[in-house]
C-alpha cells in the first residue's frame, strides 16, 4: 500500500479564513426529487445537494468548483448526527454553497463511488467509516476526506481547503495525482503464473494464523465493537465439521451462541442488529440491516443441521419472521434496513429508543412473571447500558434457568412466548424507526438464498413460497432488456445498471433454487447472468471481475472487488458460481477461470486470511472431493429432500424426474425406477436406489 504525505492537509493549521457568511433562505437543493430515503432524508438542508450524475460532475468542470463529495446511508447513526449538526445549520450551508458543487450519495444505491472515495479516505487516514467526507477537484478526484467532523471542524476545513484552491490549486493537483495512483494500486490484481497448488495444510495454516485473534471466552474476535461477519464463520463451521476439527468446533458454536444471547439480537421482536459496540455482543448500533439479517439466517441453518441447537432454530424463525413482519412488500421484495435512531416520547431522535426498557415499565407489564424474566434477559448490572436503560441480553442456557427455577424447558418456552408477545404489543406502542424502503437486487438476492436455505434444513413450505415470489420478481423485473440486471427498485422504477455484486448474488441464489427445486429456469437464468458477466464485467488480463460493468460512466478508478468483507467480495462469489455453474452445464471455461480466480488470491490469503473466508471456502471444494449427485426418477423430489437433510457442503444436486438435456442427467432416466448417481471428476459410482447407499460413497 502506498503511502502519502499529506504536506498540504498537515499546514492547512496555518490558513486563517477571511470568508464572510452571510444568511440566505435561496437554496436549491435538488435530492426532492430523488428516490432513495437517504437522500430524502437531505432534501430539505439548506445545503445545495445535487444527486452524483454526469451533469452535477459537468457543472463542477464547467465552473472550476471543487466537489464535496458525502455519503452515507439511511439507518446510519453518526450520518444523522452530522446532519443535524452541520447540514441543517445556514452558516454550514453557505460556506458549502458558496465554494463547493456539493454531491449527497446513498452508499447502498451506489457502492461503485462509495468503494472508490472509501480507498481514497483510507489511504490519507489510514481508516474509514460513514458518513464519508471527501472534497474532490472538479474533475472529481479526491484531495481530502475523512469521516465524522463537528460543525466548526468542518467549516475551518472548508474554508481552509477553497482557499488553498484559489491560491495555489497547482498543489492540490500535485496531491491529486499521487491519490489517483495510490487509489488504481488497491484493486490491482495481478495473473498468478506459479503452479497451481490447492491443498488443505494451507487452509489450515490460514486458520491457524486467524485464530491467534479468536476470543475463545466471549466468541469473535479479541476487540471491540465486535461484528459477526457471517461469511467468516460460515467458512470456519464448515472447516470444522468437514474435517471434524473439534477446538474450532467448540470456538464457532460458542461464538453462534453469544451472538445469539447478545442484545445485537432483538429478544423481542428477532433480527440482528449490525454489531456490537463491546466485546460482549450487548449494545448494538441498532440499525438491522437486510444483508445481516440474511447471511446469518444462512448461517445459523447450515450450524442446526450440524448439531440440531434449538437455540440456533429459534433464531432462525424469529429473525425469518422479523423479516415478513417488517421488511417485505406484498410484492415479495425485502426492504434495506430500519434505522438504529427513533423518536422518543418527548420528540427526540435518540440511538435505540425503540429497543430499549426500563425496569419499572418491565414490572409494570410481566408482573409475577418480572423475577424470572429479569434473571433470564439480564435486568440487572449485566444487562443496564445507561440512562436507566436496560438492553436485554442472555447469560445462561434454558437448562441453566430451569434448574434454577426448578421448571421444565416447556414451561420456559411457553413463558418466552408470552413475554415477548407482551413487549412485543407494547413496543408497537412507540415510534417506530425510519424504515429505508429501497430494493436492492443484491441484497434481495441475499435474503432469497437465506429463505431457501432455511427451507432446505427446516422444510417449511412457506420459506420456499417466499423464496420463489421473491426470485420471480428479480426474473421479471430486475432483468433488462439486454439481459442484465438494475441494482435499484423503488416506487415501482428499476432504476441503476447493475454491479458486479448483483449478478454474483442472483446467479448464487438462483442456483440454490435450482437445488431445492429442480426447475430447470433457474439454472439457466444462472447461465444466462454469468455468460453477460462475462461480456460485460470480465478483465481478460487478470481473470477477475471488474465491480462496473463497461457501460458505465468511468470512475477515478475501475475497482475490482476480491477482498471478502461483512458481504462475500462479489469476485470470490462468482468464483464459486462458476464452478458450480461448470459442472451443471459441463463448461472448462467456467472451471478453468474459476481455479484461476482462487489462484490470484492464494498470495495474499496467506497475509491476511479472514479477509478471504470465501476464497478459502471455494479452497475446500478442491481440497476435498466435490460431489455430483445426481438424482433421476419420479421420486426425486423425496430423495433431494432427504440429502438436504445431512451436512454436505462438498456437493451439488441435479435432478429431474424426466428425461432432462442437463449433461449430468443425459441418458439417465429408467422408467419406473428412481437412481443417484454419486461422481467425483466425471467418475461414477454404480448408481443406487436409497439414499443412504449414495451417502455412503460421499462419507468414504
Amino acid at each position: 500500500m502506498l503511502l502519502y504525505n499529506n504536506d498540504f492537509i498537515i499546514n492547512l493549521g496555518g490558513y486563517k479564513s477571511q470568508t464572510s457568511v452571510q444568511m440566505t433562505n435561496q437554496y436549491t437543493n435538488q435530492l426532492i426529487n430523488e428516490t432513495s430515503p437517504y437522500l430524502l432524508q437531505h432534501a430539505h438542508n439548506p445545503v445545495n445537494w445535487n444527486a452524483w450524475n454526469d451533469e452535477t460532475l459537468n457543472e463542477a468542470k464547467a465552473n472550476n468548483k471543487l466537489l464535496l463529495i458525502s455519503i452515507g446511508y439511511a439507518s446510519c447513526h453518526w450520518c444523522h448526527v452530522m446532519e443535524h449538526e452541520s447540514f441543517e445549520d445556514v452558516e454550514v450551508a453557505q460556506v458549502m454553497n458558496d465554494n463547493y458543487v456539493n454531491v449527497k450519495i446513498d452508499r447502498e444505491e451506489r457502492p461503485d463511488v462509495d468503494q472508490v472515495y472509501m480507498n481514497a479516505v483510507q489511504l490519507m487516514t489510514g481508516s474509514g467509516g460513514w458518513p464519508l467526507n471527501v472534497i474532490a477537484l472538479p474533475d472529481g478526484r479526491p484531495v481530502w476526506g475523512g469521516t465524522y467532523f463537528r460543525k466548526n471542524q468542518w467549516i475551518n476545513v472548508l474554508e481552509q481547503i477553497s482557499e488553498l484552491f484559489q491560491e495555489n490549486p497547482k498543489k492540490l493537483i500535485e496531491y491529486a495525482n499521487k491519490l489517483e495512483n495510490g487509489i488504481k494500486s488497491l484493486d490491482v490484481v495481478n495473473l498468478n503464473r506459479n503452479e497451481v497448488k490447492f491443498n488443505h495444510e494451507f487452509v489450515l495454516n490460514a486458520v491457524n494464523k486467524w485464530s491467534q485473534n479468536f476470543d475463545n471466552i466471549k466468541g469473535g474476535t479479541n476487540r471491540a465493537p465486535k461484528f459477526m461477519m457471517p461469511n467468516n464463520l460460515h467458512f470456519l463451521l464448515r472447516e470444522a465439521y468437514q474435517n471434524n476439527h473439534t477446538d474450532l468446533q467448540n470456538y464457532v458454536n460458542l461464538t453462534l451462541t453469544k451472538i445469539a444471547y447478545g442484545g445485537v439480537f432483538d429478544h423481542v421482536g428477532g433480527g440482528f442488529s449490525r454489531y456490537s459496540v463491546d466485546d460482549k455482543w450487548h449494545v448494538p448500533h441498532f440499525e438491522k440491516m437486510l444483508y445481516d439479517n440474511a447471511q446469518l439466517v444462512s448461517l445459523y441453518s447450515d450450524a442446526y443441521l450440524i448439531t440440531k441447537n434449538p437455540l440456533y432454530k429459534e433464531v432462525v424463525f424469529e429473525t425469518l419472521e422479523f423479516v415478513k413482519r417488517e421488511l417485505t412488500d406484498t410484492n415479495g421484495t425485502f426492504y434495506s434496513s430500519l434505522d438504529a435512531d427513533s423518536t422518543t416520547p418527548s420528540g427526540k431522535l435518540e440511538e435505540g429508543a425503540f429497543y430499549v426498557w426500563q425496569e419499572a415499565e418491565l414490572k409494570q407489564l410481566l408482573g409475577d412473571h418480572f423475577q424470572l424474566f429479569a434473571d433470564y434477559y439480564n435486568v440487572n448490572d449485566y444487562g443496564f447500558w445507561e440512562h436507566d436503560n436496560y438492553v436485554l441480553i442472555r447469560k445462561d442456557s434454558d437448562e441453566v434457568l430451569c434448574k434454577k427455577y426448578s421448571i421444565s424447558t416447556d414451561e420456559i418456552t411457553k413463558k418466552k412466548a408470552l413475554w415477548k408477545s407482551l413487549l412485543l404489543k407494547e413496543r408497537a406502542k412507540r415510534n417506530r424507526p425510519r424504515l429505508d424502503d429501497k430494493v436492492l437486487t443484491s441484497w434481495n438476492a441475499l435474503m432469497l438464498k437465506a429463505y431457501v436455505d432455511a427451507y432446505r434444513v427446516f422444510d417449511n413450505s412457506e420459506f420456499l413460497n417466499t423464496a420463489i415470489k421473491n426470485a420471480k420478481f428479480i426474473l421479471n423485473t430486475q432483468i433488462k432488456e439486454d439481459g442484465g440486471l438494475y441494482h435499484n427498485y423503488k416506487d415501482g422504477k428499476s432504476t441503476i445498471n447493475g454491479y458486479l455484486e448483483d449478478y454474483a448474488t442472483v446467479i448464487e441464489a438462483f442456483i440454490s433454487l435450482y437445488e431445492n427445486t429442480l426447475d430447470e429456469q433457474w439454472l439457466s437464468a444462472s447461465r444466462n447472468l454469468t455468460n453477460y458477466a462475462f461480456d460485460h464485467f470480465f478483465n481478460d488480463v487478470s481473470k477477475m471481475f471488474y465491480f462496473t460493468s463497461n457501460e458505465d460512466t468511468k470512475l477515478v478508478s475501475r475497482t475490482i472487488e476480491y477482498r471478502d468483507n461483512v458481504i462475500a467480495s462479489s469476485n470470490s462469489i462468482m468464483a464459486k458460481n462458476l464452478l458450480k455453474l461448470s459442472h451443471y452445464f459441463d463448461n472448462e471455461a467456467y472451471s478453468e477461470t474459476s481455479k484461476t480466480m482462487l489462484h490470484n488470491v492464494v498470495p495474499e490469503i496467506t497475509e491476511y486470511p479472514s479477509t478471504f473466508s470465501n476464497w478459502l471456502d471455494l479452497m475446500l471444494n478442491y481440497t476435498n472431493n466435490f460431489y455430483e449427485v445426481a438424482i433421476v426418477g419420479s421420486d426425486v423430489h423425496e430423495k433431494v429432500k432427504a440429502i438436504h437433510t445431512h451436512y454436505l457442503p462438498n456437493k451439488l444436486v441435479v435432478g429431474s424426474n424426466a428425461e432432462s438435456n442437463l449433461p449430468l442427467l443425459k441418458n439417465r432416466f429408467i422408467k419406473g425406477k428412481t437412481l443417484i448417481y454419486v461422481c467425483v471428476n466425471k467418475s461414477c459410482k454404480l448408481p443406487v436406489s436409497e439414499v443412504e447407499q449414495a451417502l455412503t460413497f460421499i462419507k468414504e
